[in-house]
């Protein structure tokens, strides 16, 4: 009787698994946006797709949360895990909404470069993910954080250069306001990738 009341075995990794692959594709896709600077609305819309999909595994994961006795790790890194995963896309997608808002078709050399970074950064953060499975190869998991880590510091570099060259080059104070959201947005998605990458490395010690 007891054993009916439980709820079937939900993957917790699956996701994980999925929402980082989307978030991957979201980041590249945003890439592509700037560096080909061609199709700008139609390369927005499906990242705003992609947003919305992703808050769909999201919900779906904290619903899982709450109808599941028993988990893998703990609840609350599960939680906080999916949600900080969802709030790159958020940002992902608030930067590439405001390339459009703001009728910007020509990029900047720093808003490719944080673009390329947050990719990198991201698969990273899918490396590690994946890793959480089984947590058999603990050491690759702590590097691929460790690497994700680093890539939040070279693109707050890239932001502090970027702001610079703005307030420095640009005469414009709508251009500057323009362009400083749209990095800090990106910024900010790497700031989410490191905070996935220190919550997988928590889980990881703990197990260990």
């Amino acid at each position: 009787m007891f054993g009916r009341l439980l709820p079937r075995e939900t993957s917790f990794f699956d996701f994980f698994d999925s929402h980082a692959a989307l978030t991957v594709e979201g980041a590249k896709e945003f890439l592509s946006m700037v560096s080909t600077n061609a199709n700008i609305v139609a390369k927005a819309k499906r990242i705003k797709e992609i947003e919305h999909e992703t808050d769909v595994i999201t919900h779906h994961c904290v619903e899982a949360l709450h109808r599941t006795f028993i988990t893998p790790i703990e609840r609350d890194d599960i939680h906080r895990l999916i949600t900080r995963m969802d709030d790159v896309m958020d940002y992902i997608e608030a930067a590439a909404e405001r390339m459009v808002l703001y009728e910007i078709h020509e990029s900047t050399a720093e808003v490719r470069d944080m673009s390329d970074v947050l990719v990198r950064a991201m698969e990273g953060v899918q490396l590690a993910v994946r890793g959480l499975r089984d947590m058999k190869n603990a050491q690759s998991i702590v590097k691929a954080c460790i690497d994700v880590n680093r890539l939040e510091n070279e693109a707050d570099t890239i932001l502090r250069n970027a702001v610079a060259h703005l307030f420095k080059e640009v005469r414009d104070p709508i251009t500057v306001i323009k362009w400083k959201e749209i990095y800090e947005n990106l910024e900010n998605a790497t700031d989410r990738c490191e905070d996935v990458a220190n919550i997988i490395e928590g889980v990881v010690l703990e197990h260990a």
